[in-house]
């Protein structure tokens, strides 16, 4: 039999990495497939016969650049991870050495940097979508714009550190982290509040409200965090472990669960998907409630327009507009 002299090299960190690209390669699929059904949705006419988007334009604009900064940095970590083991084998420190100083190659440098300003484009959505529907409220602004400012001082501190230390050896990649995951949770704590109350207003209003929608368009903004919270809290645990084998597997992934948590939700609403659209169980003549996409919300003053509201939807640039009646002329329908 033949022997193999095995070079002492970490092992588990090489295969981490190279089972990390194929993992980034499926999520990216999934991506890519995504990005086209919520393009071809935001392109055409919701079904049944409800409004089409009124700001498709800035929304297909959001979607397609972070799209191309998403595809951009995985086409860079899959070259530099081809450059790891063929056009560098022969680099100093071997392999191991390579993929701990990610950084400092300009190729995967570039790939790095589109990934931290595609991860800023979508925190800037959910903080563009929680003030509309706070009414740009000052006591929810402040909080919201400190952690979004405090996770772009992180990242910027997190690659000028990179360029001279090795990328697993970094503190500042878990303040980095803890920003996201803040900023995340803070954002579905205040949306889920607000619809909430516009909820529990909508039905002391009207007796016989569905309140469906709300339910529906909550548990997606909290089932859309939740998915990429708890992926952001694996990577924190692996950093915090010094396990850079899952900090690479969670690395290479992270813009496009992001992305696609994104997506699913601005694809339900594009298709007007996230309605409930019978309504002839009910004994109250009631308006259907549509999910569209606005840009303003506000809730009305106590005594003269109840019933009207907005709803957010997480990684969209969308929120809920419903019917407007008041007080009387609720209770007279009922």
């Amino acid at each position: 039999m033949l022997s193999y002299d095995t070079p002492q090299t970490d092992l588990p960190l090489e295969r981490s990495r190279l089972i990390g690209v194929i993992m980034g390669g499926v999520s990216y699929g999934a991506y890519l497939l995504l990005t086209v059904q919520a393009v071809i949705a935001l392109m055409q006419r919701p079904r049944h016969g409800q409004k089409i988007a009124n700001n498709r334009r800035t929304l297909l604009c959001y979607t397609l650049i972070t799209f191309a900064l998403g595809t951009i940095n995985f086409a860079g970590n899959t070259k530099y991870t081809e450059m790891i083991w063929i056009d560098l084998r022969d680099a100093p420190g071997g392999p191991i050495a390579l993929i701990k100083n990610v950084m400092h190659y300009r190729i995967n440098f570039v790939a790095i940097c589109c990934g931290y300003v595609a991860e800023w484009l979508m925190q800037a959505l959910l903080l563009y979508r929680c003030f509309v529907i706070w009414n740009w409220e000052r006591h929810v602004m402040i909080p919201m714009l400190a952690l979004y400012i405090g996770l772009i001082a992180a990242t910027v501190v997190l690659v000028q550190a990179g360029t001279g230390t090795p990328f697993y050896s970094i503190n500042t990649t878990v303040a980095y982290l803890a920003f996201q995951v803040a900023h995340t949770m803070l954002y579905t704590t205040l949306v889920a509040k607000r619809l909430l109350s516009i909820r529990g207003q909508m039905k002391t209003a009207l007796v016989e409200y569905d309140s469906s929608t709300y339910d529906t368009i909550i548990l997606m903004v909290v089932e859309s965090a939740m998915a990429y919270t708890v992926f952001i809290i694996i990577f924190i645990v692996g950093i915090a472990m010094h396990s850079d084998s899952l900090s690479t597997l969670c690395f290479l992934s992270i813009i496009q669960v992001q992305g696609i948590a994104q997506l699913f939700i601005i694809i339900r609403v594009a298709r007007g998907r996230a309605v409930t659209h019978d309504w002839s169980t009910r004994n109250a003549p009631t308006a259907p409630t549509t999910l569209a996409f606005a840009g303003t919300a506000s809730i009305p003053a106590e005594g003269t327009n109840v019933a009207q509201a907005a709803g957010p939807e997480q990684d969209s640039v969308t929120d809920l507009q419903s019917y407007s009646v008041s007080v009387k002329s609720g209770e007279a329908n009922v």
